[in-house]
């Protein structure tokens, strides 16, 4: 109710406050840090770019734009307005990158946060959230502005779903989540589970898609949902782009080695089929490799592998750095698998 009556010169002084505590070396450094001790997944020379980028690239009042129509009738301004307090869910994979993008986007729009983040990353993001609420009010504005559960679990979810003061659920995180909000009747912006296919034809600078592939594919160990995860390749692009991805550091499994690898970073799934090994996700591509016996150096980001297009690998997404490669006649037959 407080916030209502602050300006939008107000959330913009808060959502610079959070931008520039977010950028303090000393924090960037300290929040990059704890994620990857506290979840075990990632890399921190990629966190401090996540969240960095998370505060410099996450749009605040600028996207509040004011539509103005005239006519004969009369004058019509059409603006945004606020949904009030909305509860927010956050992931393991990016637990303060996500708690920094949701704020700013948030308050920016007028609005209160109440996080449940995920357990696994719940001293990071209550010390990231800390920190953002101390920012707000050194800056002007009310206290508690984002707030979260000190305990949090899915029974939490469940309340903040059907709390009638909550007017909007946001998620990140697994399809099961995502569909619990989906079911709590309030409108939602869920992002799940993603498994992202490129393809690579004989039109592509075979030189250039190996580069970007290997440093997409092996990003923070490929915890991002958006990242590479499979590759279909037609024939007169698929041994040169093999060639390359080596060429960058990428170490390619003989057939034996990817069957080794299945039975141990998936698990078989209740009604048929695979799902990931949670253990492995988001772990580094040397030490997936150690556990067959395969001792690369420690610059050495991603494993790669030459499977049919119904292989365990490409049908479930892994968020590791272990990337299957399709043969392919032709384009058509590419995006058809």
């Amino acid at each position: 109710r407080e916030y209502l009556n602050r300006s939008m010169h107000d959330r913009a002084c808060y959502v610079q406050a959070i931008r520039d505590v977010v950028l303090d070396q000393e924090n960037l450094e300290y929040i990059s840090r704890l994620a990857v001790e506290e979840t075990g997944m990632g890399g921190y020379e990629y966190k401090l770019i996540k969240n960095r980028l998370a505060a410099v690239k996450t749009p605040g009042i600028e996207d509040l734009t004011t539509d103005a129509m005239s006519g004969d009738d009369g004058l019509t301004l059409v603006e945004y307005s606020p949904f009030g307090v909305i509860g927010s869910i956050t992931p393991t994979t990016n637990p303060t990158e996500t708690i920094i993008n949701n704020t700013i986007s948030m308050i920016a729009g007028g609005n209160t946060v109440v996080f449940n983040v995920h357990p696994r990353a719940k001293r990071v993001s209550a010390d990231c959230l800390q920190a953002l609420n101390t920012a707000i009010i050194e800056a002007g504005g009310p206290a508690n502005l984002i707030t979260m559960t000190r305990e949090p679990t899915m029974e939490n979810v469940d309340k903040m779903a059907a709390n009638p003061k909550i007017r909007l659920m946001a998620g990140t995180g697994g399809m099961g989540m995502v569909n619990a909000l989906l079911r709590s009747g309030k409108k939602c912006i869920g992002a799940g589970a993603g498994n992202p296919p490129v393809i690579v034809d004989e039109t592509a600078d075979i030189e250039l898609a190996g580069r970007k592939i290997y440093e997409g594919a092996s990003f923070d160990n490929n915890i991002l949902c958006f990242a590479e995860k499979e590759v279909f390749a037609v024939n007169t692009a698929y041994d040169g782009l093999l060639h390359e991805l080596q060429k960058q550091g990428a170490y390619l499994l003989n057939k034996a080695q990817t069957e080794q690898l299945v039975n141990i970073v998936l698990q078989p799934k209740k009604g048929g089929g695979h799902e990931v090994n949670k253990k492995w996700v988001g772990k580094d591509a040397a030490r997936i490799l150690e556990t067959i016996g395969v001792h690369v150096p420690d610059t050495c980001r991603l494993a790669i592998c030459e499977v049919p297009a119904d292989h365990p690998f490409v049908l479930v997404e892994q968020m590791m750095p272990v990337l299957p490669i399709v043969r392919c006649q032709s384009f058509e037959q590419a995006v058809e698998d």
